[in-house]
């Protein structure tokens, strides 16, 4: 069975591991059978949770409950994103 497309494109990262925790991943790596860029990938993410930063589907699903739903969301769904989308300020890269 062929495997699907892959999604996303993917960037290398160059990392600097202390010798510990070189062993560590190394550890889990073995002991899960998981790749160590996916240790490193759900690590990250696992991070991410702790401090409260949610995917951007979450943070529009979250801040829309408090603002509320339009009547007629579910037939005119894609409209209210694209109206949503472009409410949202864009952040300036630095």
């Amino acid at each position: 069975m062929p495997k699907p497309p892959r999604s996303s494109v993917r960037e290398p990262v160059q990392v600097y591991l202390a010798p510990d925790d070189r062993d560590l991943l190394a550890r889990l790596a073995e002991e899960t059978g998981l790749s160590k860029a996916e240790i490193l990938r759900r690590g990250m993410r696992s991070f991410a949770r702790e401090q409260g930063v949610a995917s951007p589907m979450l943070k529009l699903a979250m801040e829309s409950d408090t603002q509320g739903w339009p009547d007629d969301v579910a037939k005119d769904h894609d409209a209210v994103l694209a109206t949503s989308y472009r409410a949202t300020p864009k952040k300036k890269r630095p």
